[in-house]
């Protein structure tokens, strides 16, 4: 028994050490299963002003601006995963105190071809270099994130299934709203 037991150990400690470095992890990180939250570490729960409670066994859709934006969101995660079920982005999220923040989102699906069915998502707070400066609309946010990505007209059109036209008029009014005269200098303010 002693190789067995020093093997066991070995297991439990390996095991408790992965726990550990996932609670401890200086991104937020949330296991997911039908899009919803099934575990979460401390950075999220604080990136987010959440107790577990608030977040487990929850939908993200409540780490969302809107419903729409969560919708629009998650049909784009389906249509974006690359071969090993990857997929990133730059968005708004919403902290449960109502405060609205820029947030990079990168993660996993554990099987390609059921997107939504079991994944892990990391999340990082870029409040500190990019702070959500005006009111936008839905629509507005989710352009501003594909601008940021450098995205044309067109591309930002198919991926919201809107025309390059309709783009084109969310990007004037963003312009607008920052003030920029050029599209390098409205991504340049976003992005500040």
């Amino acid at each position: 028994g002693g190789a067995r037991d020093d093997d066991l150990r070995a297991a439990v400690t390996a095991a408790l050490d992965y726990k550990v470095a996932f609670d401890q992890a200086p991104i937020g990180l949330a296991l997911s299963r039908q899009r919803l939250m099934i575990d979460c570490n401390r950075e999220l729960l604080a990136m987010f002003a959440a107790t577990r409670e608030q977040l487990l066994g929850r939908s993200f859709e409540v780490l969302y601006p809107s419903s729409a934006e969560f919708q629009r969101t998650g049909e784009r995660i389906v249509a974006s995963l690359d071969a090993r079920g990857r997929y990133a982005d730059e968005r708004v999220m919403r902290r449960l105190s109502g405060e609205l923040f820029w947030c990079h989102v990168s993660g996993r699906a554990l099987d390609p071809q059921a997107p939504h069915a079991a994944g892990i998502w990391a999340f990082e707070d870029l409040s500190s270099k990019r702070p959500v400066q005006v009111e936008f609309t839905p629509r507005e946010r989710e352009i501003a994130a594909l601008l940021v990505e450098g995205l044309t007209s067109k591309l930002i059109g198919r991926r919201l299934e809107v025309s390059p036209r309709t783009v084109d008029v969310y990007r004037a009014r963003l312009m607008r709203k920052l003030g920029a005269s050029t599209t390098a200098e409205l991504v340049r303010k976003l992005m500040s």
